[in-house]
């Protein structure tokens, strides 16, 4: 059973959220303040968590960043800001997701659903280890290597690496990378490359405004270089 942190001030979307996710199968957690989300992931680390932004102890941001420190599990950011600078800056703090309030209950399911299934889909035990001169890649473990440690990727981060080295030497459209990663329903969605190329430029590359693996073909996608 996936457990699930949800962390919200509101308490009537807590009490729809608990209702709504406990009915398909979700053990879930509640906190209605940054702090106890902080303290409950700790008790008992969840596989997925929906955050709101609009905390009244701790920003939401702030939160998210907290958790990011150690966990890996996907976040859904809730918000109701809908300017584009905002869902960068939930995207760059570490975010998965990000929805805007009103939102629609199904939609919200289909996209915990995704980020859950990202984050536990096993790679085949025939899969290759791909090393370049700045770090190693093992798909079938996924995990990457730099410097002689482990690098740390959210479940994002690992989803558009490993289909960029999957496809290594070969054009990957925006659009099929935005599909396989994110969902159809966020082909358009083009910032969210942005954002994440730029993270996993940071991690990998030894200098990230000169990327040698992870490049940028202007108006068409992204290609993985060896």
């Amino acid at each position: 059973m996936n457990r699930v942190l949800v962390v919200d001030d509101d308490p009537q979307l807590l009490r729809a959220l608990r209702i709504n996710l406990s009915v398909r199968g979700y053990e879930v957690i509640t906190a209605a303040t940054g702090s106890r989300a902080l303290a409950a992931a700790a008790e008992h680390p969840p596989q997925a968590v929906i955050l709101d932004l609009g905390m009244p102890d701790i920003p939401g941001i702030e939160v998210l960043a907290g958790l990011r420190g150690w966990l890996t599990a996907p976040v859904i950011v809730l918000s109701a800001r809908t300017d584009s600078s905002d869902k960068v800056e939930a995207l760059d703090a570490g975010a998965d997701d990000y929805m805007t309030k009103p939102f629609g209950m199904d939609e919200l399911l289909a996209r915990l659903r995704a980020a859950v299934r990202r984050a536990t889909v096993a790679t085949g035990a025939d899969n290759p280890v791909v090393e370049t001169k700045s770090f190693l890649v093992d798909l079938a473990a996924k995990r990457v290597i730099k410097n002689g440690a482990e690098v740390h990727l959210t479940p994002t981060e690992w989803g558009m690496l490993e289909m960029l080295v999957r496809n290594r030497g070969k054009l990957v459209s925006r659009e099929d990378l935005l599909k396989e990663v994110w969902g159809p329903k966020y082909a358009k969605e083009t910032h969210y490359l942005r954002v994440f190329l730029a993270q996993l430029r940071r991690k990998l590359e030894d200098d990230p405004s000169h990327p040698h693996h992870l490049l940028t073909e202007a108006g068409m996608g992204y290609r993985f270089e060896q």
